[in-house]
């Protein structure tokens, strides 16, 4: 299927929202991802993958790309595009990291860096569905300004839907910054997620060494393993 560029959003000084329209697109659930192909003008062809941004049911998809060094196709889709450039994509596609209100259980969500993308999906589905499922959402960012969605997820945060964000800078932080300043450990994740008694929804996006030392810390605090779903990308994400 086509997609056309509707509205670029810039989110982060290496990291940008691209706002779709997908006249064929047959819906998704919060978590999926999309293929994307481009095709040079020789006939060259690159394709990555990206997760879907959108809430299920959004007039509009958003896809939220970070600028990777020398990445083939997010240079083009976080640099170059522009409104009203088209691209071609496939999906929706996943079914295991997926999350909707109907689920069971309280929500707890952990993030890094551009990892937040399919997270930030489920809860703008929890905010369009009315939810009051407890929510916690873990955040690791580098700096300050490298925080994706940070005004919508203040303000998701303060609309008394029992969603606790928390942030923490692992590199650079501004003067005044009451937040969590270190990587993600096992005392963050006691700290912030649920107790395994009350069967909570795991779910934890990011780059492989913080999603691996994550969910091992979440199953060393007595979280079922079945109940963590992981996602991960690397340096082949281009």
């Amino acid at each position: 299927m086509t997609a056309r560029i509707a509205g670029v959003i810039d989110e982060t000084p290496r990291v940008r929202t691209l706002v779709l329209d997908v006249p064929d697109w047959p819906g998704h659930k919060a978590g999926q991802h999309v293929d994307v192909r481009l095709t040079a003008d020789d006939g060259y062809q690159a394709r990555r993958s990206y997760s879907l941004a959108s809430a299920p049911g959004a007039a509009r998809l958003e896809l939220t790309i970070e600028m990777l060094p020398d990445g083939e196709v997010s240079s083009y889709l976080a640099g170059e595009a522009r409104v009203g450039d088209t691209f071609e994509m496939r999906g929706p596609i996943g079914g295991y990291f997926i999350w909707s209100e109907a689920l069971d259980g309280p929500l707890v969500l952990v993030g890094g860096g551009s990892g937040i993308v399919p997270l930030m999906a489920m809860l703008r589905q929890r905010a369009a569905s009315a939810s009051r499922t407890p929510a916690t959402l873990l955040y690791s960012s580098r700096t300050f300004a490298d925080i994706i969605y940070s005004a919508e997820l203040e303000k998701l945060a303060a609309d008394g839907s029992g969603l606790n964000v928390i942030h923490t800078l692992t590199r650079e932080r501004p003067a005044g910054w009451s937040g969590e300043t270190r990587r993600i450990d096992r005392a963050m994740l006691e700290a912030a997620a649920f107790p395994p008694a009350t069967n909570p929804r795991i779910f934890v996006c990011g780059p492989t060494p913080l999603v691996e030392s994550a969910a091992r810390g979440l199953r060393d605090l007595g979280h079922a393993a079945q109940r963590i779903k992981t996602e991960r990308f690397g340096p082949s994400g281009k």
